[in-house]
């Protein structure tokens, strides 16, 4: 125990809070439930010249073997208030609260907007930062507001939507603002009585076999965590699939010359079934948005295959899994062979979604 007025521990396994399951030790490490420990942790690395890496759920984070050489600011920060204004709900959740409680609690208040996000591991503060987004819905829609510190100087910020600079699975905190920015709480703008988002294909369909339309939210909650329950994307003890950090690719967004590209590609080796039934979405601005699962399973790389302790999960192509006793030096290695089979096989470059802590792809 390091001694002083906060209870900063040293030598903390990171591996064991995130979902992953992989990563070194903190040298040191601080919970911090209110937003004063947090600030006394801030000026506690401050004065010893400490870098400071803010951990939530751990839910899309793969820290690397030897851990982090400084302090590790585990964000706990609870509290819930819905406030009503012109029509809406103002919901506003501090950044330590478990996501998927919230998405509940507005469903079964009837207040419509995330929805579709059931059942993503995690916690609130996180979700800005990703741009959480699952089944045609993104946290981006929503959200009203983001409170933060500035970790360099302590002082409160708070954000607009449009300042978030949100785009797809993207954001300031996770771009060009990366490490600047601790996030305290998000508000939440939703509908009361509002319908549920049903704009993915795979939702509408399992909807569509679930009884009369329209759905309800709780219809579409139900289905959605039936569908992430089929590619082992809930936390589930018993799933040996379970040590993820959910989707570990994004779907590439390329220019519109990419699709008919790849088309005439997979027609010149003799695969014209794949290439007329390859999957597409416009993303507008002359772009297409193609499926990373569908490329790296067309680069030769199915579910199930697996590289000394990780392996890609046998329910979902996206999800990379700890087996038992991975390393992030594994899951490294696994990732760079997915991406580079799909870059040899198609000349597209998949990009990443969890952050890398002391690791690099």
């Amino acid at each position: 125990m390091v001694p002083g007025p906060l209870d900063v521990r040293r030598d903390v396994a990171l591996g064991p809070l995130c979902t992953l399951g992989v990563g070194g030790p903190a040298r040191y490490f601080l919970e911090a439930l209110d937003r004063r420990t947090l600030q006394a942790g801030l000026s506690w690395a401050a004065d010893r010249g400490l870098p400071v890496l803010v951990l939530g759920g751990g839910s899309n984070v793969v820290v690397g073997d030897e851990g982090f050489a400084g302090l590790v600011l585990h964000v706990r920060l609870s509290g819930i208030e819905a406030t009503a204004a012109d029509g809406r709900v103002e919901l506003r959740a501090g950044a330590g609260e478990e996501w998927d409680p919230l998405v509940r609690l507005a469903v079964e208040k009837g207040w419509a907007g995330i929805e579709c996000l059931s059942g993503i591991p995690g916690r609130v503060g996180a979700t800005p930062l990703q741009n959480v987004g699952a089944y045609g819905q993104d946290v981006s829609e929503t959200i009203g507001r983001v409170d933060a510190l500035e970790l360099a100087t302590g002082a409160p910020v708070s954000f607009s939507n449009a300042e978030c600079r949100f785009a797809y699975r993207d954001s300031r905190f996770k771009r060009e603002d990366r490490g600047r920015f601790l996030i305290l709480a998000v508000t939440f703008t939703l509908r009361p009585g509002g319908p549920p988002a049903v704009r993915y294909a795979e939702l509408e369909r399992a909807l569509a076999g679930r009884g009369p339309y329209p759905p309800s939210l709780g219809d579409a909650r139900e289905a959605v965590l039936a569908i992430r329950r089929r590619k082992s994307m809930v936390i589930d003890p018993e799933d040996p699939n379970r040590r993820s950090v959910g989707s570990f690719f994004m779907n590439p967004i390329l220019p519109e010359a990419a699709r008919p590209r790849i088309q005439d590609l997979l027609r010149a080796e003799g695969e014209g079934e794949a290439a007329d039934a390859m999957p597409s979405w416009p993303a507008g601005e002359g772009r297409v948005k193609l499926s990373a699962a569908w490329l790296i399973e067309r680069a030769g790389l199915r579910r199930g295959y697996r590289r000394g302790n990780v392996a890609i999960s046998t329910n979902h192509t996206l999800a990379l899994v700890n087996c038992g006793d991975g390393t992030a030096r594994e899951v490294v290695e696994l990732a760079r062979e997915i991406r580079g089979r799909v870059r040899d096989r198609f000349d597209v470059t998949l990009e990443p979604e969890p952050v890398f802590v002391n690791v690099a792809l």
